[in-house]
C-alpha cells in the first residue's frame, strides 16, 4: 500500500505561480510512475504531468507543456509541482497518483487513469483572470 497526500493548493491571479507537493508512505519502492491528474467542474479527470520512477523520463500533457515541472525527492519521498504562468483553465482540483505496474508494450500511456492505483485526496488549485 502506497499512501498519498497532496499539499500546496491555493488561488493565483493569471500568470501567477504555485507550487503542489505530495508527500508518499508506505511502499513507495513498488511504484513505476507518479503523476499529476487534475478535475475541473463538470469536467472528466485528466493527466497533467507525469514521471518515472528513476526520474530519467517526465510526461507532460499539451496543456501545460513550458508551464509546469514535475520533480521528485526520493530521500523525502516527495513529489512537486510546480506551475508558472497560470490560466483560468488550470483551475481544478490536483491529485497525486502512483503506478506500480511497467507501462505496457500495447493500448497504455502514462496517463492511464485505471493504471493507477493509488490517489490522494485532492487539493483545489483556482485561478481566478
Amino acid at each position: 500500500q502506497v499512501q498519498l497526500v497532496e499539499s500546496g493548493g491555493g488561488s493565483a491571479q493569471t500568470g501567477g505561480s504555485l507550487r503542489l507537493s505530495c508527500t508518499a508512505s508506505g511502499n513507495t519502492y513498488r511504484t513505476y510512475y507518479m503523476a499529476w491528474f487534475r478535475q475541473a467542474p463538470g469536467k472528466e479527470r485528466e493527466e497533467v504531468i507525469g514521471i518515472s520512477s528513476g526520474g530519467t523520463i517526465t510526461y507532460y500533457a499539451e496543456s501545460v507543456k513550458g508551464r509546469f515541472t514535475i520533480s521528485q525527492d526520493k530521500a523525502k519521498s516527495t513529489l512537486s509541482l510546480q506551475m508558472l504562468s497560470l490560466k483560468p483553465e488550470d483551475t481544478a482540483i490536483y491529485y497525486c497518483a502512483a503506478r506500480d505496474t511497467p507501462l505496457s508494450l500495447f493500448g497504455d500511456s502514462w496517463g492511464r487513469l485505471d493504471k493507477y492505483r493509488y490517489w490522494g485526496q485532492g487539493t483545489q488549485v483556482t485561478v481566478s483572470s
